[in-house]
């Protein structure tokens, strides 16, 4: 899953690609290194990040999904009705780090044959990072994202359209992050494919001080290990890099 960022803010390349033409650019190269799917996001999720208007989350999303949409896309948002708007314009999956639980959520994606993946995360993105606790985070996250499995089977949602993300970063400690990167075999036990975003992110920095532009390495190690902890699919920003990391690991079993 390859991470088109349509924003001006976020923590990694904030800016980079909020003009149309730059990002539809970058989703191309993306998938020309082996992206199997495109996540689009107009909102910044990073931690301190403030929320967007409505309609220019749409401004920035949908001349970007309409230019790229001839491969699998998903749409990084919250909001029922941003749902709604890019799934009419062909999106395949809806990205939610709320796991829809705002109000007409489900409804927005049960009608359709969409990929969903549920994430979990720990307060908002503005204030998720000041103080996040937990009595066992695995457990805690394992809990609610089943329950957010089961709100969308009875919505509707059958079970082989989700997918589930543990939220690294997302409310959580380096220690909390670790700790659900080592068991992460807990969420794929849930029975449904498990998302990975290690990519360029703040934990990788606190152990390496690595600043975010030089946390390739750090990614690609974090990379492998979600995939044999049972990640499925990668969220990353260097897709051709993680790629080759992947082709030498899948040839150790082979051999």
């Amino acid at each position: 899953m390859g991470v088109v960022n349509v924003t001006p803010d976020s923590f990694s390349d904030g800016g980079q690609f909020l003009d149309a033409k730059a990002a539809i650019a970058h989703g191309r190269r993306l998938v020309d290194e082996g992206a199997d799917i495109l996540d689009i996001g107009g909102e910044s999720s990073r931690p301190g990040a403030q929320a967007v208007a409505e309609d220019e989350e749409l401004q920035r999303v949908l001349p970007v999904l309409k230019a790229l949409k001839n491969v699998p896309v998903s749409v990084d948002t919250r909001r029922p009705s941003v749902m709604r708007a890019v799934l009419a314009e062909g999106a395949s999956m809806i990205n939610d780090i709320e796991a829809l639980t705002a109000p007409g959520a489900l409804d927005a994606v049960a009608d359709t044959d969409c990929a969903v993946c549920l994430m979990h995360k720990q307060g908002d993105p503005a204030t998720m990072q000041n103080a996040p606790s937990y009595g066992d985070v695995v457990l805690e996250v394992r809990e609610f994202l089943s329950a957010r499995i089961s709100a969308c089977q009875i919505a509707g949602i059958e079970k082989d359209r989700i997918t589930v993300d543990p939220g690294f970063g997302f409310g959580k400690t380096v220690a909390h992050n670790f700790s659900l990167l080592k068991r992460l075999s807990e969420m794929a036990a849930l029975g449904v494919p498990v998302v990975a975003g290690w990519s360029r992110k703040s934990t990788l920095g606190a152990i390496t001080g690595r600043p975010v532009t030089e946390r390739m390495a750090a990614s690609l190690a974090a990379a492998l290990l979600a995939v044999q902890h049972g990640a499925t699919i990668l969220r990353v920003h260097d897709v051709a890099e993680t790629r080759d990391a992947l082709t030498v690991m899948q040839a150790l079993g082979k051999a």
